[in-house]
């Protein structure tokens, strides 16, 4: 069976998502016992919000980083899909999604690290404008046949 090389930055990213997810729980966790905040006694319903003030903000970092992993890199997945299953093997297509998940793996270290706004915002428009071509590619492959 042949795998499209494409898939490869989707399944590097999702990973990676993976390991924030850890790193999350990493942080999370001793943040909450160092708090006072007992998980058994929260109330019904309770959200991190309501806790988010009171954590440091690297434990916010990360938190918040992971949850940019499970919005805009949602359509990357998707893109992915409807290139691979469209049976596209173009270079330029792959190159665009792994600058992607590199990009994003980069922003994820540095919000989770230094989170100094203006350089994530700048990883963030990058990778937007690979994902906008590979958008724009798989609308191109599939409606234009």
């Amino acid at each position: 069976m042949d795998i499209n090389p494409i898939l490869a930055p989707a399944a590097v990213l999702m990973l990676w998502s993976l390991v924030v997810l850890l790193w999350l729980i990493a942080t999370r966790f001793p943040a909450f016992a160092k708090a006072g905040v007992d998980l058994k006694n929260t109330p019904r319903g309770g959200r991190y919000a309501e806790v988010e003030p009171n954590m440091p903000e690297r434990v916010n970092w990360v938190s918040h980083n992971y949850t940019h992993l499970m919005e805009q890199p949602t359509i990357f997945y998707a893109v992915i899909a409807v290139l691979a299953l469209s049976g596209d093997q173009s270079e330029a297509n792959l190159m665009a999604a792994w600058a992607y998940t590199g990009l994003r793996i980069l922003h994820s270290l540095w919000q989770n690290l230094v989170n100094i706004v203006p350089v994530r915002v700048v990883l963030f428009a990058l990778s937007s404008v690979c994902l906008m071509v590979l958008a724009v590619n798989a609308v191109m492959r599939t409606v234009a046949g």
